[in-house]
């Protein structure tokens, strides 16, 4: 037996109004929808019936009790939270309600974890791996994973459905333009020898690629796989693993590994904070500063070798 789910009309609401407003992805509305929705079961009041100018902060209380006693974890809760804050934010200032219940309730920020980044030797090993063999795979490899460390890309950013095409590189201008989260476009610089390198693998690889295709038309993806096709992310993630094994990088490693590791080595280098926010593409800095903290023993080293009394 399917049970129906009931579609709160507030809820509707605000996920239309996150929509038009903020051009969130479906993804992001299907997770907002989820945690509303929890939010109205766990409350005891959910149904067609369910009063949102009746709640106040003791269902706010009791949702996030809730939530700690079904074991979900410090980040998952606060996301939640913040859902239903925000919801009843909207609420307020549409005069849905006549009071905003959340607007006391403090979330406790969890910690972040520190991303996983590599060395800069084991980038290189990595990349260096990617161009031992041969062919036009090979070649596909070094350019794209070349690529995403040159210019901080998401996985995303690179393959799959908002991935590179071929009219995203401006390669003559050291350039690449790149969709982004929430469909915002970007340009990125990319060093003269990685353009070198795309418009190489673009010549000389691509075509042989793409000739294996079975496929009625064409793709305008940019990197493709061994029958023609778009490359997925999954398949990515298999390039990235096979030339870090290669490489005998025992660290661990993911497509976003390499996006982590270019903005701690900019940092590392000097780049300011904000030029490093631009490149990746955050929508606030606040995102990107999580990136200082990798760098803090290489301040600590500078300390020591430069202060007189260290």
């Amino acid at each position: 037996m399917t049970i129906e789910r009931v579609v709160d009309e507030h809820i509707e609401a605000y996920l239309r109004h996150l929509r038009a407003e903020r051009g969130l992805s479906p993804n992001t509305l299907a997770a907002y929808r989820g945690d509303l929705e929890q939010f109205a079961e766990l409350t005891g009041r959910g149904g067609a019936d369910l009063r949102w100018d009746k709640l106040g902060e003791r269902d706010l209380e009791r949702f996030s009790l809730a939530l700690q006693e079904r074991r979900y974890a410090d980040t998952s809760r606060a996301r939640k939270v913040a859902a239903v804050r925000s919801l009843f934010r909207f609420l307020a200032e549409e005069e849905l309600v006549e009071h905003n219940p959340a607007e006391r309730i403090q979330t406790r920020r969890p910690s972040r974890a520190l991303p996983s980044v590599l060395s800069e030797e084991e980038v290189v090993a990595i990349l260096r791996a990617a161009s031992e063999q041969e062919g036009a795979e090979a070649l596909r490899d070094r350019a794209m994973l070349e690529i995403t460390y040159a210019a901080g890309l998401r996985v995303s950013e690179v393959v799959g459905p908002t991935g590179l095409r071929l009219n995203s590189l401006h390669l003559e201008d050291g350039e690449v333009r790149v969709l982004g989260k929430g469909s915002k476009e970007r340009i990125v610089p990319v060093y003269p020898g990685v353009a070198r390198l795309v418009g190489r693998y673009v010549r000389d690889a691509r075509p042989v690629l793409l000739a294996h295709s079975r496929a009625r038309g064409t793709t305008d993806a940019l990197f493709l796989n061994a029958r023609g096709r778009a490359l997925t992310r999954q398949g990515y993630w298999l390039v990235l693993k096979r030339c870090a094994a290669r490489a005998g990088v025992e660290s661990r490693v993911s497509p976003h590994t390499l996006r982590h590791s270019f903005a701690t080595h900019l940092l590392s280098g000097g780049a300011s904070l904000r030029h490093v926010q631009e490149l990746l593409g955050h929508a606030t800095i606040a995102t990107t500063q999580i990136y200082t903290h990798l760098t803090d023993g290489q301040v600590l080293e500078a300390y020591d070798a430069a202060h007189p009394r260290a």
